[in-house]
């Protein structure tokens, strides 16, 4: 448990400590919805060494000028670039363990994959993002 950087370990004034920011800080990024603490059954608030973390980036960004708001949307665009790399190493899993028969598929805007035989472009073109691995010679 010690080493999961995600497990619910510290009450607000130890995180705000270690984050060191003022307890009521804490409060307001979490109804802003920047750091989302896990709950205790009191309903307190438990943070994640993850969660200190995410506070010391939030306060080097304010202090670099951005505004809240703005942190807010940076965060989310760095939580789906996460999820897409994740998407991406898992299809690159099943791409090695299938071998030559599904080489190539098509991420449509909505982020959905659809793999396609050989030759077969996306439709629409204009709205696809094709990815393509040669066959390794030996």
């Amino acid at each position: 448990m010690a080493d999961d950087p995600h497990a619910p370990i510290f009450v607000i004034s130890v995180a705000a400590e270690l984050a060191e920011m003022h307890p009521q800080t804490l409060r307001q990024y979490d109804r802003l919805g920047l750091v989302s603490p896990s709950r205790a059954p009191g309903r307190s608030r438990r943070y994640s060494q993850h969660d200190v973390d995410l506070l010391r980036e939030v306060q080097r960004l304010s202090q670099s000028g951005v505004s809240l708001e703005g942190i807010k949307r940076i965060l989310e665009l760095e939580n789906q670039v996460a999820a897409l790399q994740a998407k991406v190493k898992e299809l690159s899993t099943e791409l090695r363990e299938r071998g030559d028969a599904a080489r190539i598929f098509a991420a449509g805007l909505a982020g959905d994959v659809v793999r396609l035989n050989r030759g077969e472009r996306p439709l629409p073109r204009s709205q696809a993002v094709v990815v393509w691995r040669p066959h390794r010679k030996s």
